[in-house]
C-alpha cells in the first residue's frame, strides 16, 4: 500500500511535468523494502526492491554514469 511509504522526489527534478521517479521508505519499521513509482502518475502503483536490490540499483546507476 502506498500511504506505508514516505515518497520523495529527487532534488534534481525541476518542473512537475519532467518525466521522474519517486522513491519510497518505510513509514515505520524497519527497512524491508524500497519502493520506486512514476510521480506524475503515484495511483498506477509501484515496485518493490529489497534494501539489498535497491543498494545493487544505485551501484549499478552509479557505473553507469561513470561510463559516460
Amino acid at each position: 500500500m502506498t500511504s506505508d511509504f514516505q515518497w520523495r522526489k529527487s532534488s534534481f527534478s525541476g518542473n512537475p511535468q519532467q518525466e521522474c521517479v519517486e522513491v519510497g521508505f518505510p513509514a515505520a519499521g524497519p527497512l524491508v523494502a524500497v519502493a520506486v513509482r512514476d510521480s506524475k502518475d503515484p495511483g498506477a502503483g509501484h515496485f518493490e526492491l529489497s534494501p539489498a536490490g535497491w543498494r545493487g540499483f544505485l551501484e549499478q546507476v552509479g557505473q553507469d554514469s561513470a561510463d559516460r
